[in-house]
């Protein structure tokens, strides 16, 4: 395993570490999620807790990030509106889609945001491979993007990251089988000119549980983490 800028000692100790795994089956309130991503990254960082992979789903609501433009907010009244500490724009969160927060302690794996930021993208990308589609990155815009057999590009993976001393939260969202009408209040990630799909959209008839098991398969390849994995108590 090779960790860029970590000493052996670090990587000595991040190899025994295991990540424990959360999946949680009912939807989660977003500002209850926050409070306890934070919770935890001050735990990992205090040497009191171990590094958390939580999937999850929200109820429906739109989230404003740090670069949120009020204009790309179309319709304010259709859903909860949540401002967020989280990199990004505005994007939606509901039931269908898997949100994936990753709490990761990059001073141990090494502190390169951008490769951290990298391994998410490879990490949906090699997830939705799975499942027979092809996601992309695109030069200059955020997330997973796909080729709709019409040719038109959408957006089917997001990512927004927030990190504390270098313990990275927020993470991924993929979309499974969202109601992908709720995009129409807002400008995703403010791009204008493409539009966003889902596995459903494209066909592919996966449960939850599909789309959990390969993101977890996927994961340990794409994150050099340990083995030994722990699974706490779904919520």
């Amino acid at each position: 395993m090779t960790l860029v800028g970590s000493s052996a000692a670090a990587q000595a100790s991040h190899d025994t570490d295991p990540i424990e795994w959360r999946i949680g089956d009912q939807l989660v309130e977003y500002g209850a999620a926050v409070a306890e991503m934070e919770a935890r990254v001050a735990a990992i960082r205090a040497g009191e807790a171990a590094e958390l992979c939580w999937l999850l789903e929200h109820p429906p609501l739109y989230t404003a990030g740090t670069s949120a433009r009020m204009q790309d907010l179309l319709a304010p009244d259709r859903l909860p509106v949540f401002k967020t500490g989280r990199g990004g724009q505005y994007t939606y969160h509901g039931p269908g889609q898997r949100i994936g927060y990753v709490m990761l302690d990059l001073q141990r794996r090494g502190p390169d945001l951008r490769r951290y930021i990298w391994r998410l993208e490879e990490w949906v990308i090699q997830t939705i491979a799975r499942f027979g589609i092809k996601g992309e990155r695109r030069q200059g815009r955020i997330g997973i993007w796909v080729v709709k057999p019409s040719g038109a590009e959408a957006k089917i993976g997001a990512i927004g990251v927030r990190v504390r001393r270098w313990v990275t939260y927020h993470g991924v969202a993929v979309n499974l089988a969202p109601d992908l009408a709720n995009f129409a209040g807002i400008v995703p990630c403010g791009i204008r000119d493409a539009g966003v799909t889902s596995l459903a959209d494209l066909g592919v008839r996966a449960s939850m549980s599909n789309l959990d098991a390969a993101l977890i398969e996927t994961f340990e390849q794409i994150f050099e983490s340990p083995r030994a994995f722990r699974r706490s108590k779904a919520r």
